[in-house]
């Protein structure tokens, strides 16, 4: 291709592309077509006809539900609250009852809706409905922690793209600093969007905070060391870890059940649903589970903190193969400057010529550094865009 600035747009119309079939995949996949698989649910009742009728439900519906039997509404309750199952049906000839907890999944809520009320139609009695866990007024559906995650994500993937490239002259420990302050400043942001904005947390704000500054120191330090091998192909990257992957995965519009084995697999130690589940446990579960999603979100920054340090070795041993080079280069003006000036004006012209060649190799670097700082802030603004 003989055009250079055609050749260069075309270049960087690889990673839009790229993400635009990536996202299709992805976004397509996990959201069109949901469907249960192995949805738990429970019937209350020891009796022999509770069995059978679990037993019917079970064959009814296959793969679709596990469906197991408990003793007591309380037992379902129970297993409600601790995220065991989705619903429970308690039967009753005249006032049969779903019971559902919808702040953990609005979305499974109405798929075990949708497979109870035939049960009571058929009876010919009303399905009464009894939500053990419902969200804040303020979060009907209970997806405002997805759209919460949504925003803690783009601060931390788009603020890479600023410290990979813009910073890409301070030393390594500097920019992971760099990342670990704008995850506090990002956790801030993530708190008071929960709290005093849109009321999502009316209690717990202080758990909402280090659970968003867990999850997003973990994706700026992954980011800041990737970028030292990936250079403008880290936003490539981060969308495909921390979108494609995570917000798909997260359980924040369908609970795990209800998507294909793929995201369902993902949603158990992907830091997107560490995080969503997490705030989940706060604010609507008394903490239970709480420890499980912490211990997410502390891995993942541990392979964060893994990364910038290989990425730190990496670039101390650049700097140190690069050294040797530049002394020689250094002692070698050094030994000629005696000789230039021994010689006098009869080396007037090389003196001139080495002179057009300094201007010349400072033209070359200031060159350079412009096509670094261009290239940083197309990063940037691509990264931003997206």
């Amino acid at each position: 291709m003989r055009s250079p600035a055609l050749r260069h747009v075309l270049t960087h119309l690889i990673t839009p592309l790229l993400m635009c079939v990536g996202m299709g995949l992805a976004y397509m996949g996990a959201f069109v077509t949901p469907e249960p698989h192995h949805l738990p649910v429970a019937v209350v009742g020891t009796t022999p006809q509770a069995k059978v009728f679990a037993q019917t439900v079970k064959d009814t519906a296959g793969e679709k539900l596990d469906v197991r039997t408990v003793a007591t509404r309380a037992d379902a309750v129970g297993l409600l609250r601790s995220r065991e199952v989705t619903g429970a049906y308690v039967p009753s000839a005249k006032a049969p009852e779903l019971l559902v907890a919808s702040a953990a999944s609005d979305m499974g809520a109405m798929a075990v809706e949708k497979v109870f009320t035939p049960v009571a139609a058929g009876q010919g009695v009303p399905l009464k409905i009894t939500d053990v866990a419902r969200p804040v007024a303020d979060d009907p559906t209970g997806q405002g922690l997805f759209f919460l995650m949504i925003a803690v994500s783009i601060g931390s993937y788009a603020s890479v793209a600023a410290i990979g490239a813009a910073g890409a002259a301070l030393a390594l420990r500097v920019r992971a600093l760099l990342a670990v302050g704008v995850s506090v400043v990002v956790g801030c942001v993530g708190a008071l969007l929960a709290g005093p904005v849109f009321h999502l947390a009316h209690h717990d704000l202080a758990g909402v905070w280090g659970m968003a500054w867990l999850y997003s120191a973990g994706i700026l330090l992954i980011g800041v060391g990737l970028h030292t091998f990936l250079k403008r192909w880290t936003t490539l990257t981060m969308m495909v870890l921390f979108v494609m992957l995570n917000f798909t995965s997260s359980g924040g519009l369908f609970q795990p059940e209800l998507q294909n084995a793929f995201f369902g697999t993902l949603h158990a130690f992907w830091n997107g649903a560490g995080f969503v589940e997490g705030v989940r446990s706060l604010l609507y579960f008394g903490d239970d589970g709480l420890g499980r999603t912490v211990w997410t979100l502390v891995l993942w920054l541990l392979a964060g903190v893994l990364v910038t340090a290989v990425a730190a070795v990496h670039e101390g041993r650049t700097r140190r193969e690069a050294a040797p080079a530049g002394n020689g280069v250094e002692a070698g003006a050094a030994s000629a400057a005696p000789e230039t000036g021994r010689t006098g004006r009869r080396h007037a012209k090389d003196e001139a010529a080495r002179h057009a060649e300094d201007e010349a190799a400072r033209h070359a670097e200031d060159e350079a550094a412009r096509d670094a700082e261009r290239e940083a802030e197309e990063e940037a603004e691509e990264s931003v865009g997206v």
